[in-house]
């Protein structure tokens, strides 16, 4: 194998991935980031939070201007996936495709995949925005529109009551056939409609999603919000023993260092504030404290 050595390894190409290989090429660092091309940052139709962009801006286009800073400090991305990660020598050994890439430092920018509803053109329905994940980033977008939220009562009831915020018409889709009295006196309580039986089709139509119940019933969302959970991407670390959470995040420090030494998280797969000016600020500390970490590189 062609062994490379770089001061750090960026794994992930996501909006964390990328600014902390900024930051890290204007501290004079060599970092070679590998991107599998799987960013969630690319099923966002428009983001209207992240900071500068007051008319918003796509997740594929944020991405290219976030690629192409990076790439402007020299920084070195390549498409690929990490598929073993290993401690030794002065630092850790990733397997790239054939390669050996040998790293004093590792960040961690893997990020996490939402779990989705059984429905046709899935992906059309996320890029026409009817199908969402995240109402801290869109739920904006969706004031007084009609809602549903889908998923086990006791993960989307929280999702649901938090959506009320936006709108009056927010409906409960429960994937269990018995909901337990108290639930459903919070839920009215809240104003939430709890729908009548659990869904069995989903259906994309012209800006909405028509949900078929198992009691016959059809109902029309114009923007539908499923809690199923998600496989949070850390397997690279905790397979050397990084601790996670109960979901299966990173744990971190201050410094967004994880329980190994040496090896930094940042983004989705830490933190499940699932925003991109989280995953930018995780970045910048990272990449900062490996800076600091690392023998002095003076000129």
């Amino acid at each position: 194998m062609n062994t490379e050595i770089f001061d750090c390894l960026v794994i992930g190409g996501g909006p964390a991935g990328l600014v902390a290989a900024t930051y890290l090429r204007r501290f004079h660092r060599e970092v070679l980031v590998v991107d599998a091309g799987d960013s969630r940052a690319k099923a966002i139709p428009v983001s209207h939070n992240y900071p500068g962009f007051a008319n918003g801006i796509a997740g594929p286009e944020l991405l290219r201007k976030l690629s192409a800073q990076a790439r402007q400090y020299g920084a070195t991305i390549t498409h690929g996936r990490v598929s073993d990660l290993m401690i030794g020598g002065d630092g850790f050994c990733g397997i790239l495709e054939g390669r050996q890439v040998i790293a004093r430092r590792v960040l961690v920018a893997t990020g996490l995949k939402d779990n989705s509803p059984k429905m046709p053109c899935l992906r059309e329905s996320v890029a026409q925005a009817v199908l969402r994940y995240c109402p801290i980033c869109d739920g904006f977008e969706a004031t007084d529109r009609n809602i549903g939220v889908y998923g086990p009562v006791m993960a989307a009831e929280s999702k649901a009551v938090f959506l009320r915020t936006y709108s009056r018409s927010v409906t409960l889709l429960p994937v269990e056939t018995n909901v337990d009295a108290p639930a459903i006196k919070r839920m009215h309580e809240a104003g939430i409609t709890l729908a009548p039986s659990v869904p069995v089709n989903f259906r994309a139509g012209d800006g909405d999603v028509s949900v078929e119940l198992q009691n016959g019933d059809h109902l029309q969302f114009d923007a539908l919000y499923p809690e199923l959970g998600c496989k949070v991407h850390s397997d690279l670390a905790s397979n050397l023993g990084a601790r996670c959470n109960d979901v299966g995040c990173l744990e971190v420090d201050q410094k967004q260092q994880t329980s190994i030494e040496g090896i930094y998280a940042a983004g989705d797969v830490v933190s499940d504030l699932h925003q991109l000016a989280v995953a930018a600020g995780h970045a910048a500390i990272a990449a900062t404290a490996i800076h600091r970490s690392l023998p002095t590189n003076f000129r």
